[in-house]
């Protein structure tokens, strides 16, 4: 994905929708990506996604780089206006 997409249209805003819920509920997308996807969605750039969100860019760079520990209320405030929330998920890699 380029590092600062245009914000797609409304069909491939839903499919790229639908591949993150997807992703995130079968463990294949990590909070990371997550994150990275949701903003790719939304056709922000890191300080609009940011400040849309109420957190600051720094949180948002670290948390997209994997280098961040978000608490689990800015991981809600991030994934509240996709309809998401933290929330334990099952672990695949335990066999």
């Amino acid at each position: 994905m380029p590092r600062n997409p245009s914000r797609p249209g409304p069909e491939q805003a839903r499919i790229q929708r639908e591949a993150l819920y997807a992703g995130l509920a079968d463990g294949s997308i990590g909070i990371a990506d997550g994150v990275r996807r949701m903003r790719h969605i939304s056709g922000l750039t890191q300080p609009e996604f940011a400040r849309h969100r109420g957190i600051s860019v720094q949180a948002l760079r670290q948390i997209e780089s994997g280098a961040g520990n978000p608490t689990a209320a800015t991981l809600d405030a991030i994934g509240a206006v996709f309809g998401l929330r933290t929330g334990f998920v099952p672990r695949n890699d335990l066999t």
